[in-house]
């Protein structure tokens, strides 16, 4: 087989050359073992994607390859190339790799050694623990340190065994991987081995960070230490894994406030300003870290010091620190008040959204209403509202003739928001104003109160030459109690303005069906204008005037889109035979508004008839068409639809596996469960998956608990976690059950979950288990947080 050359294209693409030989490589695989020396020759092709294919070959025939390609590790080692892909194909290999490779482990070539520990690390052999133990205190620091790393990818206790003895073994080449590796497992049993090291300042920052990665709440005593006592590098770090750790915490059991109450009490002002001080020379990380730190401490230190973090350069610190602020809650109102007052736009801006609810900070927000930029503006309004005083008013309506639209739609939706004494008169004042803008917005708030004093001036403006008062005034007569508000709107349906005509059809909809009403829509079907039409439509749909079906159905091919979009929209609120037989003809539509629209009334009829047509498009080319069938199938309880929902689970377009996923999450039963369960594996969907296992619904318990009976090391803490989110009374007695009824991996897992419990009965479960289970991985879990 000869060499490609590399080529620039993209990765996923093939050159012709490399297609060529790509289809060679395939061709050998299937003559499997007669090829074996052409395959191997192979892992020299100069381009990756070639040697890629050789590689998957090599994998999948097994035992036969594995000694050509030990071959290759002792004694082909002059190209990098060809040992990577060596290795590659051992990693993969379906064949008995391990006992070929365990006899170089006393070769005297280090290189070879590295390449071996490294091969079983990544294979995760639990049978190659010994020989890797061993391996780690090899004469040559690189060997050790590949058989450091590789104990760390294989896991379980005979490994975290022999990484503490590398920790201890005062060697510093091999120290510090073993710290890095021990904190990844994530094991309780790693902690008093870490925290003994911490005090040296030589590994201090290293451990630190490795306590952080472990997750466990015994390192959180230390870490807060270590943020009094230390320098500011080791009180960035500090401030780092403590958020590590509580954000683990928060995975596993679905809340915490381990880390919050350690960094509060009497010595919280010596915090805060050591935190603070900290900041300066911080990176991002560790700045967004200290943010939440600062916001968890409280006090003034922690403000001023949250308020510097506001004008840095990178948006994540900022909303971080912001984030911080809110939570100090009184503690840092007056200060957030008097930056604002000395700040810039850009800093208001930062700041409005962190004003707590006190009338006391109304004055300031006010001031913000006057600020040169447009967006302070807006968001001074919508902090009025959530404040909400009254007494802004006033000043909120001197603000519905700003110059900027959003301004003026903040301030309407504050004034609607807050509803004081005084809106009323204030509206109907100011829609008698000469100014439009004011006028026009006037109408808007007496359109949402629906004042009844307020008739005469929608009235007045129905009559005007401007057509969007007009469809201000419009929209509010529907909401007015008065005969004369409907006879406005059936005048209005008939306006030479095709623009107020369509109001009045619209709001026509928002009132109450009477015969009068329905002739003038029935009319309005067949208006020479679309938007109309569509207005008319819309409006028999949700009155459900059914008795004109027919009359919409004749719409169905109307020369408008939009029209026959409303068509669909109307029929879907119908249960007529002619409806349902549009609906399931507009399914196929070759316009997509259509046939998305149809599929979504199909799916509220949830008629049998119609859920063939819904699976059948959820297997469309579209992803947005899939998406929509997918939610009409998602409202039936039949056989077919959890099947269909788990399918989708695996599309290959986001927004539809992640739309499956929340609508597998809402079902009840066991089948349910048993579906989201076999998809953690999509490392894509695994926290959602978590999420949606921790709903407390029927059925969830039993399929969580049947599954831990068989979990493995990476499932089990994951479904662990599930029923420690619930934070019911029955999860928590699920939880003790799976000390007795789980897989070993499920025990071990619930350890720390019943820990966490602290109640007699957990501890009472724990210590039965650290003398009477055959697993001596959970006695240990088991005797490490009963030490505590």
């Amino acid at each position: 087989m000869t060499g490609a050359s590399s080529t620039s294209l993209h990765p996923l693409t093939l050159s012709a050359e490399d297609r060529s030989q790509v289809d060679e490589v395939e061709q050998l695989a299937r003559r499997g073992a007669a090829s074996l020396s052409l395959l191997v020759g192979g892992l020299d092709a100069q381009s990756w994607a070639v040697r890629r294919a050789v590689v998957g070959a090599l994998a999948k025939l097994g035992t036969p390859a594995v000694a050509s390609l030990r071959d290759v590790l002792v004694h082909r080692r002059d190209s990098e190339a060809r040992l990577a892909a060596a290795v590659e194909a051992l990693v993969a290999s379906t064949g008995d790799v391990e006992g070929a490779l365990e006899a170089l482990s006393d070769d005297g070539n280090p290189a070879i050694v590295c390449d071996v520990a490294q091969v079983l690390g990544r294979r995760r052999s639990r049978r190659s623990v010994p020989l890797l133990s061993r391996l780690t205190v090899h004469p040559d620091d690189n060997v050790a340190v590949a058989a450091i790393e590789a104990l760390g990818r294989v896991g379980g206790g005979a490994a975290v065994d022999a990484l503490l003895a590398a920790l201890g073994s005062g060697n510093f080449f091999r120290i510090f991987p073993a710290i890095d590796v021990l904190g990844r497992c994530g094991d309780p049993v790693v902690v008093p081995a870490l925290l003994a090291l911490l005090a040296d300042p030589f590994y201090t920052l290293e451990v630190a960070r490795a306590l952080g990665r472990t997750g466990q709440e015994a390192a959180v005593p230390a870490l807060v230490g270590l943020l009094r006592k230390g320098n500011d590098a080791a009180v960035r770090a500090a401030a780092v894994a403590l958020v590590d750790i509580h954000e683990a915490q928060v995975q596993r059991f679905g809340g915490s406030r381990t880390v919050q109450t350690a960094v509060r009490g009497p010595e919280s002002a010596v915090l805060g300003r050591r935190l603070s001080q900290g900041v300066s020379s911080a990176d991002t990380t560790e700045k967004t870290a200290l943010s939440r730190l600062l916001g968890w401490v409280g006090g003034l230190d922690a403000a001023s010091g949250l308020l510097k973090l506001l004008d840095g350069p990178d948006p994540s610190v900022a909303r971080a620190a912001a984030s911080a602020l809110a939570e100090l809650g009184a503690d840092a109102d007056a200060q957030i008040l008097q930056a604002m007052r000395e700040g810039d736009s850009a800093r208001r801006r930062v700041l409005l959204p962190l004003v707590g609810r006190r009338a006391a900070a109304v004055p300031d927000v006010m001031s913000c209403l006057e600020d040169r930029d447009a967006s302070v503006r807006a968001l001074a309004a919508d902090t009025l509202s959530r404040i909400g005083s009254p007494a802004a008013v006033p000043a909120l309506f001197e603000r519905l003739v700003d110059e900027d639209l959003r301004v003026v739609q903040a301030a309407v939706g504050a004034i609607q928001s807050l509803g004081s004494d005084t809106t009323e008169k204030l509206a109907l004042q100011a829609a008698r104003s000469p100014d439009v803008r004011l006028r026009r917005a006037a109408l808007r708030i007496i359109s949402y109160f629906g004042y009844a004093k307020g008739l005469d001036v929608l009235l007045q403006a129905m009559r005007d030459p401007d057509e969007r008062l007009r469809d201000a005034a419009i929209y509010g007569l529907p909401f007015i109690e008065d005969p004369r508000a409907v006879d406005a709107l059936l005048t209005a349906a008939n306006h030479e303005s095709e623009r107020t005509r369509a109001a009045a059809m619209r709001a026509l909809g928002q009132t109450e069906k009477e015969a009068r009403i329905t002739s003038t829509l029935l009319r309005g079907l067949n208006d020479r204008d679309p938007w109309v039409r569509y207005y008319a439509c819309q409006a028999l749909g949700k009155l459900n005037e059914e008795a004109a079906a027919d009359a919409i159905v004749a719409l169905a091919d109307d020369a408008a889109g939009q029209v026959r979009v409303a068509v669909v929209d109307a029929l879907a609120h119908m249960h007529t035979e002619s409806a349902m037989t549009a609906l399931q003809r507009a399914a196929s539509s070759a316009d997509a508004d259509v046939r998305r629209a149809a599929l979504l009334g199909l799916g509220v009829g949830r008629r049998p008839d119609a859920l063939p047509v819904l699976l059948e498009a959820a297997k469309s080319e579209d992803a947005a068409t899939r998406l929509v069938a997918l939610s009409a199938v998602a409202e039936y309880d039949a056989p077919e639809t959890l099947p269909a929902l788990l399918h989708a689970a695996g599309d290959g377009d986001d927004s539809v596996r992640s739309a499956a996923v929340g609508f597998i999450a809402t079902r009840p039963g066991v089948p349910a469960t048993q579906a989201l369960v076999s998809l953690l594996g999509d490392m894509t969907l695994r926290e959602r998956v978590v999420s949606a296992l921790a709903l407390p619904l029927e059925g969830r318990l039993p399929g969580l608990l049947a599954a831990l009976e068989a979990a493995d090391e990476v499932t089990a803490p994951l479904l662990v976690a599930a029923l420690a989110r619930m934070r019911r009374s029955d999860a928590r007695a699920a939880l003790l059950q799976l000390l007795v009824s789980a897989s070993p991996a499920g025990r071990r897992a619930a350890v720390p979950a019943v820990a966490a419990l602290g109640t007699l009965e957990a501890r009472e479960a724990l210590e039965r288990a650290s003398t009477q289970d055959e697993d001596p991985e959970v006695r240990r879990a088991c005797r490490l947080v009963l030490s505590r």
